[in-house]
C-alpha cells in the first residue's frame, strides 16, 4: 500500500490498526460538533451555522453530513464510540432524532437542508 501511495505521489502515513479510518476519526467528530452547535444554538446562529463553509470549500460541515448520509454518519459515530469507548464519539441527539425521523440527507430529500 505504501508503494502505491508513493507511486500516486501521495505521502503515506503508517497508523496502528484501530476502529474507524483515520479520516473518519478526524472528520466525524467535526461534523458531530457542528450538529451540537445547531442543536444548542439560538435561531440566528443556527442559520449561520447551516450555510457556513471553511477555507473556501464548496460545502460546510452540515452540507457534507447531508451528502454522506446522516444514517451513515450516525453508524460511523456509533462504531467509533463502541470500539474506542471515548465519549467524544457520542452521537449528537439531534442526529439520532433526524435519522429516526427518516431525514437522511440528500438521499431522502431532507436532512439539515431540504432537497426537492
Amino acid at each position: 500500500m505504501r508503494d502505491l501511495a508513493v507511486k500516486l505521489e501521495k505521502t503515506p502515513v503508517e497508523v496502528n490498526d484501530a476502529p474507524g479510518f483515520v479520516s473518519n476519526r478526524v472528520l466525524m467528530p467535526l461534523l458531530n460538533e457542528a450538529m451540537y452547535a445547531v442543536m444548542e444554538a439560538w435561531p440566528r446562529r443556527r442559520r449561520w451555522m447551516m450555510c457556513s463553509s471553511w477555507d473556501g470549500a464548496s460545502m460546510g460541515p452540515l452540507t457534507l453530513a447531508d451528502f454522506i448520509g446522516l444514517d451513515v454518519c450516525l453508524d460511523i459515530m456509533r462504531v467509533m464510540q463502541d470500539g474506542l469507548g471515548d465519549p467524544k464519539y457520542r452521537p449528537c441527539p439531534l442526529l439520532i432524532k433526524m435519522v429516526d425521523a427518516g431525514w437522511l440527507g440528500r438521499k431522502s430529500g431532507r436532512g439539515f437542508y431540504s432537497y426537492s
